[in-house]
Parts: structure tokens; sequence; C-alpha cells
């Protein structure tokens, strides 16, 4: 791993020693396994002031790895050829376990806002990018259908939405996918709900039918799993600037 990729990952999570070992050592573990936080930076697209919503933001490491790549890129430790991280944006989370939520909070220490809330029941402001990374399978189809909707009115003309789920079409790997999903929710100490997947061809058509123009692409190497990263672009509505 390049020098400036580990100090950007040992900065983002450092801040959640104040809230306990737990939060910090699970930080640390997911910031270094999970691709999707550097994939995300390395491909830029998010805008200088933009007002960015991560749905079931857990413990903040979104926001965590937003901020701690400011700092980075302001002090000169940025990795050559990554576009630069947005600066000036407006970090919004809605988590569901209020413990992960404090975590967040003071984690970030006012850098977010940490709003602890059901999805199925948030009123969404507008926002420019809309995350929700292994989440609306936790919800019912027809809950993750209003999330959906929800988020298609939220997002600005042109806003993102980048939405992360595993294909239920993908086979034994999707079996595995499940297995470790469910064995860390119980680690964190959560109940294991009910779990609801799609086919990638199907989230596909549910945000095609919301407008959104999407590409789809892997999200899991270097891991077992089959996590896939849907990128879905708003289009113009009516009555949205």
């Amino acid at each position: 791993m390049h020098p400036a990729v580990r100090a950007l990952l040992k900065t983002a999570a450092r801040p959640y020693l104040a809230a306990g070992l737990y939060p910090y050592f699970f930080a640390r573990g997911k910031l270094g396994y999970d691709p999707v936080y550097l994939s995300l930076l390395r491909r830029g697209g998010i805008a200088d002031g933009a007002r960015i919503l991560d749905l079931g933001c857990g413990q903040g490491l979104l926001a965590a790895v937003l901020i701690a790549a400011r700092r980075q890129y302001e002090a000169g430790a940025w990795p050559m050829g990554w576009p630069a991280p947005p600066s000036r944006t407006q970090l919004y989370g809605i988590e569901l376990q209020e413990r992960p939520a404090n975590w967040a909070r003071i984690a970030l220490a006012g850098g977010a806002s940490v709003q602890t809330g059901d999805l199925r029941h948030a009123v969404l402001p507008d926002a420019d990018a809309v995350f929700i990374l292994d989440v609306l399978h936790y919800l019912e189809p027809e809950a993750q259908q209003r999330v959906l909707e929800q988020v298609a009115h939220a997002l600005r003309a042109g806003g993102t939405l980048f939405m992360r789920v595993a294909d239920i079409a993908a086979g034994l790997r999707f079996g595995f996918t499940r297995v470790a999903d469910r064995f860390s929710a119980i680690m964190r100490g959560q109940r294991v709900p009910p779990h609801h997947h799609r086919s990638l061809a199907d989230w596909t058509a549910v945000l095609h039918s919301f407008g959104f123009a999407v590409v789809a692409e892997p999200m899991s190497a270097g891991t077992p799993f089959v996590n896939v990263l849907l990128t879905a672009r708003a289009g113009s509505r009516p009555g949205r600037p």
C-alpha cells in the first residue's frame, strides 16, 4: 500500500479512539480491507461544497474518510494522480442504531451531522450526492422503493446516488456474502433482521424507473464478496434546480 494511502487510512481511523477501542479497531479493519472508500476517492466526482447524505451511515466512516482526505491533501500528503478530494462539503448521516451513531458524533467532532432514525420514515433534504452502502437489503422491498423514491426527489439535477449492493444472482459467492454480513452484525451486538436482496438486474431496473442513468462496477476486490457499486445519475425533473 502506498505510504500516502496508509497515512490517509490511519488519519481517518484515529479519531475513533475517542469513542473507544472497538470503534477504533473496527474503523481500522473496515477501512483497510473494504475497497469502496479508496475507490470513491480515486474516482472523484464529488464537487466542492456538495451536500452529501450518507443513509445508514453506521459509525460515520464515509464522513471520516472525506474529512481525513481533505486534511491529507492540504498537508501535501496525497497520492499522485488522484483527483483533489472535495472541500467545504456538508455531511449529513442517518443511522438506525444509537450506539454507532454516537460513536460517529464523538469521532467526527462536529465535522458531520449524524442523526438517529429509520430510513423508512426519513424525510431527506436536498442533496448533491447520496450514499447507500450495504444498507437497503435490511429493508422490505416496499420500503426499498420508498427510500429510492425519496432519494430521487432529494437529489438536485445532475446529482449522484452511490449505492452498493450484493448481487443475489451471483451463486455461491452471494451465499458467503450473506453469511459474512450476518456475522458482522452479531459481532457488533446488533440483532440480525431479515434480508431482502435483489439481483443486479432488478436493482438497475428499479433505479431506471426513478429516472436514474446507472453504471455498475464490481466493488469487492480483495475480498470473497459479490458487492457491486451502482453509480446512478439523476436527471433534471420539474421543480428541481
